[in-house]
């Protein structure tokens, strides 16, 4: 079986890249997907095109055949949110296996989602936001301002977006989910993901000088240097520590952190 030591997936041939979105791990390569796990030394099992912790899975249908892009859970329900369909672009489900078509916002990209203080939150690619308290009924939010909001994390009593584009800031903050602050980045880079944990938001990006960029609170960035200068597209925390993934690059495309600053 394959194994994590808490950097890479032993077993896995280096031109398979593995990207993390929300909970979940898939190759965009071989079209398998994984559960997350940041425990060195965890067994990993292969069922098929599914790569887990050792644990069962069973297929689940969607509720439509949308480009389903990312999900988070909160409140006892899991919602994902679609870049496409019409009217249809929230699914929500309590148990992963049966999921329930929910009227987004507007029919936007929507690219992200996370929960925190009791709201869910999503961005879109096309500058948009919205909310929602339950994941069935949602809210359009003015973004500041309309950039290509790539990823949202919550920490800290702050929700904290990032993007790939926008001249000196790249990150917007709000303490409710509503109103949004535009905020200075560390660098101009095309920023991908952004997690928190341990008391810190942790950003990733696919170019640039410094490719990892950190804040206390979402409003003061300072850059990190990643391990390699690969395309990392996504960042968690758990465990005690940061993961990072990339879509390519020139060395090992998982990269890790216990503080979000010193990288491997």
């Amino acid at each position: 079986g394959l194994t994590f030591d808490g950097s890479t997936l032993s077993g896995v041939a280096a031109t398979n890249y593995w990207t993390n979105s929300g909970s979940l791990l898939y190759n965009n390569t071989a079209t398998k997907v994984g559960i997350n796990t940041s425990t060195p030394g965890e067994a990993l099992e292969v069922v098929g095109n599914i790569i887990s912790k050792g644990t069962s899975w069973s297929t689940a249908t969607s509720s439509a055949t949308n480009s389903w892009w990312a999900v988070a859970y909160g409140n006892g329900l899991f919602v994902a949110v679609a870049e496409s369909g019409t009217g249809n672009r929230v699914m929500t489900s309590p148990d992963g296996m049966n999921w329930t078509n929910r009227t987004s916002a507007a029919d936007k990209t929507w690219d992200a989602i996370t929960y925190g203080n009791g709201l869910f939150v999503a961005v879109s690619t096309d500058g948009f936001v919205m909310t929602s308290p339950d994941g069935i009924t949602w809210t359009s939010r003015t973004a500041a301002p309309a950039q290509n909001w790539k990823s949202v994390a919550y920490g800290n009593g702050t929700f904290v977006a990032i993007s790939s584009d926008g001249t000196g800031s790249h990150a917007m903050t709000s303490p409710d989910g509503i109103t949004w602050t535009l905020r200075a980045t560390a660098e101009d880079n095309s920023w991908q993901g952004v997690t928190y944990g341990n008391g810190l938001f942790v950003a990733v990006a696919q170019g640039g000088t410094h490719r990892v960029m950190t804040s206390p609170d979402g409003i003061t960035w300072a850059t990190q240097t990643a391990s390699a200068a690969n395309f990392w597209h996504s960042v968690t925390y758990g465990n005690g520590l940061f993961v990072a993934v990339s879509i390519g690059g020139e060395a090992s495309v998982v990269m890790t952190s216990p503080d979000g600053v010193a990288w491997t």
